[in-house]
């Protein structure tokens, strides 16, 4: 039984024995070039991206973008509409009826607008000249 423990002891069972053993030197996979003790890969840091944005063209090409939409139904003969709120800063879609020329959609919704138009001139009442 002593002649058991000591082969389990030496060499180990199962198979876990029968494995070979690693190679305590890195493996060099180009054998003409020369081993390094350090073979990481090494991270480079990304170039920076100069990234130029310019308010007033890119607010020039929405409302050109705006115009081309318009003539566009104008020429189809749909009721949409399309403008820039200017105090909102967003673009406003409304539906028109043919025949009567009422807005039957707008989006984002007229109490939305009259909203924010209102938030903006409450706005000034707020501010505080000490701070």
């Amino acid at each position: 039984m002593s002649s058991t423990i000591g082969n389990i002891a030496a060499g180990g069972a199962g198979v876990a024995g029968m494995r070979p053993p690693r190679p305590s030197v890195p493996v060099n996979p180009h054998p003409a070039a020369p081993v390094q003790a350090d073979q990481s890969p090494k991270v480079v840091a990304p170039k920076p991206v100069a990234i130029q944005f310019n308010p007033a063209e890119v607010r020039q090409n929405l409302k050109e973008a705006v115009s081309l939409l318009n003539q566009q139904m104008a020429a189809t003969n749909r009721g949409l509409g399309f403008r820039m709120d200017d105090i909102m800063n967003t673009p406003v879609v409304t539906v028109r009826s043919d025949q009567t020329g009422e807005v039957v959609r707008q989006i984002p919704n007229e109490v939305v607008v009259r909203v924010a138009h209102n938030i903006e001139k409450v706005k000034g009442l707020f501010f505080n000249g000490k701070a």
